[in-house]
């Protein structure tokens, strides 16, 4: 039975899953040079890597298609290995990572992406974008934007399967993937995309930030796996409806959008926010809250909270491609 202190909810994750994000902990610590930059060789001995399999894992095929080599910038599919339905939905994904770490095709993003596809039924892009801070802002919305124009422009051909629907399109992600996954959306929704039709988005607990502090952070300063020590992020890229935000969505045709929450989130204060923004502008947002949900919940799926986003998913997709 879980704890009623939401701090404490943490240690209800089964003990493989907490030390495989411990390790991932200590690469981040060692890797981590005093300058800001990062010591890649260090930190891929602890980001285990999953390679693509033709051969169904838990229900689930993938492969990776390469968009432009010269970045890295590839895409990892991943598809119903036992395809019932001919017009199944797409989920293009972005990983979480705090922009500076983890890729597509990490153990732990190739798990999530996996269960993803086997819960809802739905083919998954996972987007291996770069990395800061070798590469800047805004690199790694260039690089998700890239992908979705990739897909529009390839509609056709052996990329992508024959019984996808471009017409029923979700963008998703986690943590700063979820920054992106509303960033791309907006980007998006100012191209006109030929064969993609945009109809959802998905920010599962999204890193939106600014100068201030919040309760939420003051408060959970020291949660599990995420901290907001010392910085100051009051940049439009991360403070989208702060007073240096340049993009007013009210005059954009933006899609319907889900908002995940963790009452255990140093973030929640701002994702709270982000889904009011949403209301304000006169958006269709639904907030979907677990009070004692930590940052990176849904990477342990023998957590009840992770079953039920899972199923929480589903249902918004189903919702919304009726």
């Amino acid at each position: 039975m879980s704890s009623n202190n939401p701090i404490s909810n943490f240690q209800d994750v089964p003990w493989k899953q907490r030390f495989y994000r411990s390790m991932l902990g200590y690469g981040i610590h060692f890797s981590r040079r005093s300058d800001g930059t990062i010591n890649r060789f260090i930190m891929n001995l602890f980001d285990l890597k999953a390679q693509p399999s033709k051969q169904p894992i838990d229900g689930v095929i993938t492969s990776d298609t390469v968009v432009d080599a010269t970045r890295n910038l590839y895409f990892r599919l991943f598809l119903p290995s036992l395809e019932q339905n001919t017009n199944m939905p797409l989920i293009v994904y972005f990983h979480g990572g705090g922009f500076a770490y983890m890729s597509a095709n990490s153990i732990a993003c190739d798990e999530l992406c996996r269960n993803l596809c086997k819960k809802t039924g739905a083919v998954i892009i996972s987007v291996n974008y770069r990395l800061s801070p070798e590469h800047k802002y805004p690199s790694q919305y260039d690089d998700g934007f890239d992908v979705l124009k990739f897909i529009d422009e390839n509609a056709n051909t052996k990329n992508l399967p024959s019984n996808v629907n471009l017409k029923q399109c979700f963008i998703a992600g986690d943590s700063a993937g979820g920054n992106l996954a509303h960033h791309v959306t907006v980007k998006a929704c100012e191209y006109r995309l030929r064969n993609v039709k945009l109809i959802g988005l998905i920010a599962i607990q999204p890193f939106f930030g600014g100068e201030e502090r919040t309760e939420s952070e003051n408060r959970l300063v020291d949660a599990p796996v995420l901290s907001v020590k010392g910085s100051d992020r009051d940049h439009p890229a991360c403070n989208v409806f702060g007073p240096k935000s340049v993009d007013d969505i009210r005059r954009l045709k933006f899609p319907a959008t889900m908002v995940v929450v963790g009452g255990v989130d140093p973030l929640y204060d701002w994702q709270i926010r982000y889904y009011e923004g949403l209301k304000k502008c006169g958006k269709e947002a639904y907030l979907i809250e677990y009070p004692n949900a930590f940052h990176s919940f849904y990477g342990a799926p023998e957590l009840k909270e992770s079953g039920l986003l899972m199923e929480e998913v589903k249902d918004f997709i189903g919702k919304l491609i009726k």
